[in-house]
């Protein structure tokens, strides 16, 4: 099964190089404020549906820009796809983007696939048989101490994103940690944890397209993934951790009063300009 996502991952991977030749004849268009689809996210998307549907005619698709509407509606073994993760990127010549497919069976992932067509880095994970990049086996960082940490996050870009608690949340890990970074597509932040590149990640909003096939890579590297306050079942809850053991629980501890699924709620919330004052920003 591997092999066939990788083919359709590749095949997806040479539209986007091709269509990255002259990214400004690319066709835009916008679901929702910043929040953008293009022609190669369609066409993306459609070849690795054909290819896995070829291979697997009876298995279901779960796809960010088709939905459901393809493959079996009522198989235990589904596809979940993103033909294009870093949209935003790719529309602005920005080469931080892939593609990510994984394949969840009764709802477990067991497969996945993410491929960064710019740098033809391919990273590929199989439940109970080790995650790789490219020939190399993954395991995720051996960094312990927090503050000599790089983390990695998504900012909000959403009109309904709160604003002010993802403030307080950087705020909060920033000044614990060696860096905060946003690439800008968290398939390949998955991927880099995986790849001890970072040694954590947390994001809000995400759908199970984001995160799925990166799951597996961070948990089959040795790395744990979870919802804010540390629950493996996160793929349907929007809010995403990931991390190597040691710093994945740290992170728990910060980022846990922001869940929505915790018992405790914030207290309070800083004011970027709080949060200017508390960081040491001038």
């Amino acid at each position: 099964m591997i092999n066939v996502a990788i083919k359709a991952a590749r095949a997806a991977g040479a539209i986007i190089n091709r269509a990255a030749l002259d990214v400004e004849a690319v066709r835009i268009s916008q679901k929702q404020v910043n929040d953008f689809v293009t022609e190669v996210d369609h066409a993306s998307e459609q070849v690795i549906i054909e290819t896995l549907l070829a291979a697997y005619p009876g298995h279901g698709i779960h796809a960010e820009e088709s939905g459901r509407t393809h493959g079996a509606q009522d198989s235990e073994f589904v596809w979940i796809i993103d033909p294009l993760d870093g949209t935003t990127n790719f529309i602005h010549g920005f080469p931080v983007y892939c593609v990510s497919i994984a394949l969840a069976v009764r709802g477990k992932v067991e497969q996945a696939v993410i491929y960064d067509p710019s740098r033809n880095d391919l990273f590929t994970a199989t439940k109970g048989r080790g995650a790789y990049q490219n020939d190399r086996r993954l395991r995720v960082s051996k960094r312990i101490r927090l503050k000599e940490c790089l983390i990695s996050t998504g900012f909000p870009f959403r009109e309904d994103d709160d604003f002010t608690a993802y403030l307080s949340m950087m705020g909060e890990v920033m000044r614990r940690t060696a860096g905060l970074r946003r690439p800008g597509a968290a398939a390949l932040d998955l991927a880099y944890v995986a790849a001890g590149f970072t040694d954590g990640f947390f994001e809000t909003g995400l759908q199970p397209w984001d995160v799925a096939a990166g799951s597996l890579l961070v948990t089959e590297a040795g790395g744990l993934v979870g919802n804010f306050t540390g629950e493996a079942e996160f793929l349907d809850q929007k809010e995403c951790l990931a991390g190597n053991p040691k710093v994945y629980g740290q992170l728990v501890s910060i980022l846990a009063p922001f869940s929505k699924f915790s018992t405790a709620a914030v207290k309070s919330l800083v004011t970027p300009a709080q949060l200017l004052s508390r960081t040491g920003a001038q």
